[in-house]
């Protein structure tokens, strides 16, 4: 007799799709099978049962220039909650000149008691002085095997010879880095140039990150990658010469994992050219692109040359923090929300259009990230002794994105309007429902840190 039974859903695993149910004891799956019997059940008849979505890229409470991300540690693992996401992995931003495991700790302190589903930490390298060099082995010891490094952006950029020391470092313990690749000299020189020539709107902010921005730090991080030996995650890829670049790197053997995001599957850079000053709202970096890209990302995906789909959610109201970059692009803060709706998006645009069969989106949202990560089979999977993070999720459910009907903290959804076939219905973190029908009803806090092998 088990604690609860999820009773007659359609199980969607990395590689299978079978009708069973779902045993749960004190947290955990425990069976799976015909007609378990259950002191308590949840009636999944007509349901797909996937596991919980691992979304290993959000930005919660991350300062940016004079501001910071307006969802924090309650409000954005909520509305991932509802969306069917029941871990993520955020980052840990050192201070210039401080220690990594004070900063680790105090990242932990914000989280604890106000996640309510379980998070990892990336550990952000913004320079290779001795005593970070020194502190990575203990980082990797603490459960963050992962370093987030950046090519470009002040305060964060890694020259070569800086990347080079971080990637041998990283590999040395263990670890894995992850870049944000962009040409910094290309991209510097451009955002002085446009505003002096008097191109001060939104759309320039896309001319000023040009594709060629992204293709070339790729192809030179994975070359950088090779020649240290260390094993390389490209994060937000945007464009198809980005994917093709870590296609490349894994045909040559390496250890290269390639993410993009909704928003750059399904948006162009058209959203920048809205009337007035809305194309604010559109702007991230890397940039929405050209239509095209977009198909070449799905094309990766389903040929799994690229490995997951992260959200990069990190919101800031339209009024008063998009604002800020009235006067010139440069000013607005960077970033998009999407932490609710990833789940749901893939599902309608990728398994619905044909793009992707049920088992690689299972994949790209679950397993793979789970995987990469160190996380599996303990998240994104459905096997026995895996925690019963579940999601019911209603394939002929039909929903309308609007902001009212979203959880996230911010003033307005970049997927307004979209119509999805497909939505979260029930959410289960270790076994407890903490999401039903739109809405979150589990308890304050309640997310654990996950310390993570890789």
């Amino acid at each position: 007799m088990h604690a609860l039974v999820v009773r007659g859903g359609t199980l969607v695993t990395p590689t299978d799709i079978f009708v069973a149910d779902i045993g749960i004891d004190d947290g955990v799956i425990t069976a799976w099978g015909g007609r378990l019997a259950g002191r308590r059940t949840l009636d999944a008849d007509g349901l797909l049962v996937i596991p919980g979505a691992v979304d290993p890229h959000v930005h919660l409470e991350m300062p940016v220039g004079p501001t910071q991300s307006s969802d924090d540690w309650a409000t954005g693992t909520r509305a991932a909650a509802v969306g069917g996401t029941t871990t993520l992995i955020d980052f840990v931003e050192a201070d210039l000149g401080a220690a990594l495991l004070g900063a680790l700790a105090a990242r932990r302190a914000q989280a604890d008691g106000r996640a309510v589903i379980d998070y990892g930490l990336h550990m952000t390298l913004r320079e290779m002085t001795p005593a970070t060099l020194a502190e990575i082995p203990a980082v990797v010891a603490a459960g963050c095997p992962s370093f987030k490094t950046y090519l470009t952006y002040a305060g964060f950029y890694l020259d070569d010879s800086t990347f080079i020391q971080a990637l041998e470092a990283v590999g040395k313990a263990g670890g894995l880095v992850l870049v944000h690749a962009e040409n910094h000299g290309l991209v510097e020189h451009l955002r002085r140039r446009l505003p002096a020539e008097g191109h001060t709107g939104p759309r320039y902010h896309a001319l000023s990150r040009p594709v060629a921005a992204e293709a070339e730090a790729i192809e030179r991080a994975t070359a950088l990658a090779e020649a240290t030996g260390c094993p390389l995650y490209v994060v937000h890829v945007s464009t198809a010469r980005g994917a093709a670049a870590v296609a490349r790197a894994r045909a040559r053997g390496q250890t290269v994992y390639g993410e993009t995001c909704p928003q750059y599957l399904l948006l162009t850079e058209a959203e920048l050219d809205r009337p007035g000053f809305e194309g604010a709202k559109f702007v991230c970096s890397p940039p929405l692109r050209p239509a095209g890209n977009g198909e070449a990302l799905w094309a990766g995906l389903a040929a799994s040359s690229l490995q997951t789909v992260g959200t990069d959610h990190c919101p800031f109201f339209y009024q008063g923090q998009k604002e800020l970059g009235r006067e010139v692009f440069t000013g607005i803060p960077n970033g998009l929300p999407g932490i609710e709706t990833r789940l749901a998006l893939l599902h309608t645009f990728g398994v619905g259009a044909g793009r992707l069969s049920l088992n690689q989106w299972v994949q790209v949202c679950c397993a793979n990230p789970a995987r990469i990560f160190g996380l599996y089979p303990r998240k994104g999977t459905l096997v026995p002794g895996a925690d019963a993070d579940i999601v019911l999720f209603d394939p002929q459910a039909t929903v309308t994105l609007t902001k009212d009907r979203l959880h996230e903290n911010v003033d307005y959804t970049p997927y307004a309007g979209l119509t999805l076939r497909g939505y979260p219905h029930l959410t289960l973190a270790r076994g407890e429902v903490i999401a039903a029908e739109g809405n979150y009803v589990g308890p304050a806090g309640g997310g654990r840190f996950l310390a993570r092998p890789l």
